[in-house]
């Protein structure tokens, strides 16, 4: 593990001269939910892994969260690996901050992958992620852990990989409450800013959710593909919305596939 000057906690994988893919994670996890992807990825590109501000081991934020806030601290990452473009895979909130950034830098950003991210939600759907986002802000992530992990995984997971749901468990309690909240808060809010881009989005886009995923549904990704010109799109059937974890083979070939169609175009 390396921090940057400012504070990011990262790690680099991979032959130093590939193209450069940054793995961007969710609300409340660290750098470390993607060990079962980066080793598919490593092989092919340079991999980068970080934590978000005041997650894992990077530094509170100095400034409210926001995605423009959270875009920055990617910008500044990059910056101060000298990378001027990459490849940018989000998780949920980070597939809201890796469509900022594009939103931001279209030219640092060589393609994106949205994985399991939520977009615009009806209003009865937008009042329940707010009320939510409301009870952390009370009781911290203890309040709605149980809840938040019965959302995340099957419930066949949950009973056969105890110490799996245990350990995501502690990552998401590790985090300051403060820091939690407000981030939950990006979550909750953030995605208006994301809807229908003007100019659209152009850097080449794959789309991915879980058939039970909830909170980033198979409408939801439909809608960010319809947004962005040329996406693909793919539904993984049963799964909730850390098919990532429960199922890391599926997403790592996903990912990997589109990556080399697009960075690696005379490998196919």
């Amino acid at each position: 593990m390396t921090k940057t000057a400012d504070g990011t906690a990262y790690d680099i994988f991979g032959p130093q001269h590939a193209p450069a893919v940054v793995l961007i994670h969710g609300l409340g996890m660290t750098r470390a939910t993607w060990d079962n992807i980066v080793p598919v990825l490593a092989l092919n590109f340079r991999v980068i892994t970080y934590d978000l501000s005041g997650h894992g081991e990077s530094k509170l934020p100095g400034t409210t969260p926001s995605l423009t806030v959270l875009s920055q601290q990617l910008k500044a990452l990059l910056e101060a690996l000298s990378i001027s473009q990459a490849a940018l895979v989000g998780f949920s909130l980070g597939g809201m901050i890796n469509r900022r950034f594009a939103i931001d830098h279209r030219d640092m950003a060589s393609a994106l992958v949205v994985l399991n991210s939520p977009h615009e939600r009806d209003p009865a759907a937008q009042r329940l992620v707010e009320e939510r986002a409301a009870k952390t802000d009370k009781g911290g992530a203890q309040a709605t852990i149980q809840a938040t992990l019965e959302r995340w995984f099957t419930p066949e997971f949950r009973a056969k990989h105890i110490e799996t749901v245990a350990k995501i468990r502690g990552w998401v309690l590790a985090n300051n409450p403060e820091n939690y909240a407000k981030h939950r808060q990006v979550l909750a809010t953030g995605v208006v800013e994301l809807i229908r881009p003007d100019p659209a989005l152009t850097a080449p886009c794959l789309v991915v959710t879980c058939e039970h995923d909830s909170g980033s549904t198979p409408q939801m990704s439909q809608a960010i593909a319809a947004e962005i010109p040329n996406s693909e799109l793919l539904i993984l059937p049963k799964l909730q919305h850390l098919g990532l974890i429960e199922q890391p083979s599926l997403f790592s070939a996903a990912i990997n596939k589109f990556l080399t169609r697009t960075l690696h175009p005379a490998r196919q």
